[in-house]
């Protein structure tokens, strides 16, 4: 090999490594763990078996013979559901916001940018229990629809899938904000003038011209919104009180609580090929590869 090749190994030889330290080397353990035993105190036998991924979908009834068992399905299916109900959510309530930052002076968006970043400043712990202070029985929403007459006792919005929702939109919609104004800041202010001028409403202009050029952006914006929101712990557990569970709150008390290390490990690949099945969608969309086309 020669002196050029080495230097040129050496350039990428530390992002590569720390790839392989942080990223793929804690993913090949869970992967491993996901097919061995478990121990009854915690952690894993070195006995290779497809108990944790038969446990998914099958569980063993008092003679010992498998059943079908669609409870993790559900818990699957709910928080896809919910993962989803947060991108729709964040969407509706980012796009216009990155629309009215990339239609500013470049002076002011600076400051706007900076304003959707500054939630990130405060402890996630912290802002998810302020949520709880607010959609409490007692909390601000409640008494201040009481004290202006409109409910005459409080209304159940606390430990509701509708908490978790409000939870992630909160946490994830500067994820949804930022992908879309890059988007939209590259966005040629002179294609929205010659729609108009060929007489398109603002709704065709910005049907026609602004959401297929930012097409790119949404399907950013969903993407890291998705992948957190489908894994999160910290708002199913407090907004929802742990009543309904998610895939996240459920890896966590495989690994806590129940002490079942290879059923907690095929939970999280399990949600990792969800999450790629997601990325590869994202790779492969007509938006993504072709940037984007004005019908």
């Amino acid at each position: 090999m020669s002196i050029k090749a080495i230097k040129n190994y050496s350039g990428i030889a530390p992002p590569i490594l720390m790839i392989g330290i942080f990223m793929l080397l804690p993913i090949a353990i869970i992967v491993v763990y996901s097919f061995l035993e478990a121990s009854p105190y915690g952690g894993v036998r070195w006995n290779f078996t497809f108990d944790a991924y038969i446990q998914l979908l099958f569980e063993e009834n008092l003679d010992g013979e498998l059943e079908f068992n669609a409870g993790y399905l559900i818990i699957a299916a709910r928080s896809i559901w919910i993962a989803a109900g947060a991108v729709i959510a964040s969407l509706l309530v980012g796009f216009p916001v990155a629309y009215y930052i990339s239609i500013q002076e470049k002076s002011k968006r600076n400051f706007l940018v900076l304003l959707i970043t500054i939630p990130f400043w405060t402890n996630l712990l912290i802002r998810t229990y302020c949520w709880i202070l607010i959609l409490r029985d007692t909390g601000l929403v409640n008494t201040g629809l009481q004290n202006v007459g409109l409910i005459d006792g409080p209304i159940k919005l606390l430990y509701t899938d509708g908490a978790i929702v409000l939870g992630l939109i909160y946490t994830y919609v500067p994820f949804m904000v930022l992908p879309i104004y890059a988007t939209l800041e590259k966005l040629d202010k002179r294609l929205i003038e010659a729609a108009r001028d060929l007489y398109a409403s603002r709704r065709d202009a910005l049907r026609y011209v602004v959401l297929p050029l930012s097409a790119p952006g949404i399907i950013a914006g969903s993407i890291l919104v998705f992948i957190p929101s489908l894994g999160a712990f910290i708002a199913p557990e407090l907004l929802g009180g742990g009543k309904n569970l998610m895939l996240g709150s459920l890896v966590q008390l495989q690994f806590a609580s129940s002490r079942d290390w290879p059923f907690g490990s095929a939970l999280a690949v399990v949600v990792m090929c969800i999450v790629m099945v997601a990325l590869i969608y994202y790779a492969r969309s007509p938006a993504r590869s072709q940037g984007g086309k004005i019908h």
